[in-house]
């Protein structure tokens, strides 16, 4: 009998699960700032949190968990809607209210035992880590979030049990979204504007397009041709004539290395998804780091798990909001711009040539409009598929200020196009 393997667990799961079950406080990297955290059902260790920070004891505050199911899984009563919109949502940067009549966590908050503030978390330190637990911003009552462990109080780093680095986190707390309301009338709110913008909630609340991460590549794999193909020529298309010329991008097809002479230090990906391109490009660019801008939480999450959390960057977003600040010496985007209409690309081109380097390179892989209708094979829905025709594209480059652009491959209704700043 085969056994299936099992889960990956983060670097700091066990410890964390061990000092939280023992009672103790720990001071963690989520998501948005670094946190506090301790068993969401013992009343001493919540006690002692709160004094910690000298936090009301009244104030209510989120349980939060590092696993989506596990968090489902322990709120049985949810109705199919609202189940919906937390697997839209999570884990990512929300917080979301919740009618909890069955009272999970009456701890949490004293004061309205039938409301849940529910987090969930993809921390890659914590990946696999199975228990529910009471969580606060690790800064003094009324005091600023922190970004980085030594922007936390020294008093509250002295005082927590066990202590967790995690880095430069993004700094925004989360937005709080309500949504009690929702299983009855599909209505909900913003309580906390955060890291996540009102238009990305109504993206997410209102679509039939999220993509989940556990079958995104098994289903572009079946609907597209080609997309293994695809990816090698985005990575290709990356590397400038000379280096071409010279045999570097060759050895980066061959062996994910380049040579130390690779100038491309800081890379934007359009639509990171769960993370597959950008893995291939951190690999053929070692010397770079990856800023990932995708929409969808539950894709951001997994490509914050796979990637090197030293050289990714991760955005959640919409291509419509602002982009992550510049320069960078490379953009690169797979089968994410063909969901926007002509006007949507041309205006999102115009930002992205702001944002490249002078003399730096963007780079798209994605569905066309073929000249002759018979490559047109890919099923598209013209709704949330809306390819444009290669010539519309290059001259929305050009107008956009890029110096030149040009197709690199094309295999029917699929292209890779590079324009140079």
């Amino acid at each position: 009998m085969s056994v299936a393997p099992a889960a990956p667990r983060g670097p700091r799961a066990d410890e964390f699960e061990r000092v939280i079950r023992a009672g103790g406080v720990v001071l963690f990297p989520a998501d948005t700032v670094y946190g506090l955290a301790c068993d969401a059902t013992s009343p001493a260790a919540i006690e002692r949190l709160y004094a910690l920070k000298d936090r009301p004891a009244a104030k209510a505050s989120a349980v939060m968990f590092f696993d989506l199911e596990t968090a489902l899984g322990a709120l049985p009563e949810l109705g199919r809607r609202t189940d919906s919109a937390l697997r839209a949502l999570l884990p990512g940067p929300f917080t979301a209210l919740l009618d909890d009549p069955a009272q999970h966590f009456p701890l949490a908050a004293p004061a309205d035992p039938g409301t849940l503030g529910l987090r969930v978390v993809a921390v890659p330190e914590l990946l696999g880590a199975h228990v529910a637990v009471l969580q606060s911003s690790a800064n003094p009552a009324g005091g600023r979030e922190a970004a980085t462990l030594a922007g936390v109080a020294p008093a509250l780093r002295a005082g927590a049990d066990l202590v967790i680095d995690g880095g430069e986190l993004p700094g925004a707390a989360s937005t709080v979204v309500d949504l009690r309301e929702f299983e009855r009338s599909g209505s909900w709110s913003i309580m906390r504007a955060g890291a996540a913008s009102t238009a990305l909630v109504e993206f997410l609340l209102g679509s039939e397009f999220v993509f989940s991460p556990a079958t995104y590549t098994a289903d572009v794999i079946d609907d597209l041709h080609d997309y293994r193909e695809l990816q090698r020529q985005l990575v290709l298309a990356g590397f400038t004539d000379a280096e071409r010329d010279t045999g570097s991008g060759e050895r980066a097809d061959a062996d994910g290395g380049q040579s130390p002479g690779d100038g491309i230090r800081r890379i934007l990906e359009l639509g990171t998804g769960t993370g597959e391109s950008a893995e291939l490009l951190l690999a053929a660019h070692p010397g770079a780091t990856l800023d990932g801008l995708d929409a969808t939480p539950g894709m951001l999450a997994a490509a914050t798990q796979r990637l090197p959390r030293e050289r990714f960057r991760p955005h959640l977003g919409l291509l419509q909001e602002p982009l992550p600040a510049g320069p960078f010496d490379l953009v690169a985007s797979a089968l994410a711009l063909h969901h926007l209409d002509g006007e949507g690309k041309a205006e999102l081109l115009k930002r992205v040539a702001a944002v490249t380097a002078s003399g730096g390179r963007f780079v798209q892989a994605d569905i066309i409009v073929p000249e002759d209708p018979a490559d047109a094979v890919i099923a598209i829905d013209g709704v949330h598929d809306q390819p444009s025709s290669i010539t519309a594209q290059l001259d929305w480059l050009r107008a956009a200020g890029f110096a030149s652009a040009e197709v690199c491959w094309r295999r029917q209704d699929l292209a890779v196009i590079v324009a140079q700043r």
